[in-house]
């Protein structure tokens, strides 16, 4: 695909933050946001609203914490338009690790789990200004054993199996 160079401007930043984060380096990070930035994580309510509580957020919960060592990451779409990034993506990992930013205060389970998830990421003045973050935190508990799926009507990971192959003829009729 080919971008504009604003649009590849955009995409330059949040590849540095993203590796940044990946890295564990929080200085780095927050360097390439804007003064006053966000995130927020709407699947469990983190994030941090300031460059204070972002920083707090990042520091106690993401950074060191990010991935797992088996994460797998594939992105199924990536939109940049006016400013933004619309990112659609699967995650896969082993629960083998804290990760607060996740599932805060759940120890590592071991399990598999995988993941759907949508990332915007808007910009102003050349850095990261926010991050919204979705996926579904029903699924996540029921693959890491926290939550029975015969007593809701959730998902238990098969749906990342609808969005990589739709012909795989396992949705939920009822």
């Amino acid at each position: 695909m080919t971008y504009t160079p604003e649009q590849q401007a955009i995409i330059d930043i949040f590849d540095e933050h993203v590796q940044a984060e990946i890295a564990g380096d929080l200085d780095r990070t927050l360097e390439t946001m804007s003064v006053n930035p966000h995130i927020i994580i709407a699947a469990n309510r983190m994030g941090g609203n300031g460059p204070d509580a972002v920083r707090a957020f990042y520091q106690d919960s993401l950074i060191g914490q990010f991935f797992a060592p088996d994460t797998e990451v594939t992105d199924l779409t990536y939109t940049v338009a006016d400013g933004r990034i619309v990112i659609e993506q699967i995650l896969q990992f082993s629960h083998s690790q804290r990760m607060d930013w996740m599932l805060p205060g759940v120890e590592p389970t071991g399990k598999r789990v995988k993941i759907a998830l949508v990332v915007i990421v808007g910009t102003a003045d050349g850095k990261v200004s926010y991050e919204h973050i979705y996926w579904n935190q029903a699924s996540v508990l029921v693959q890491v054993g926290l939550l029975d799926p015969a007593l809701l009507p959730v998902t238990d990971g098969r749906e990342v199996d609808l969005l990589l192959d739709p012909s795989s003829a396992d949705f939920r009729t009822t």
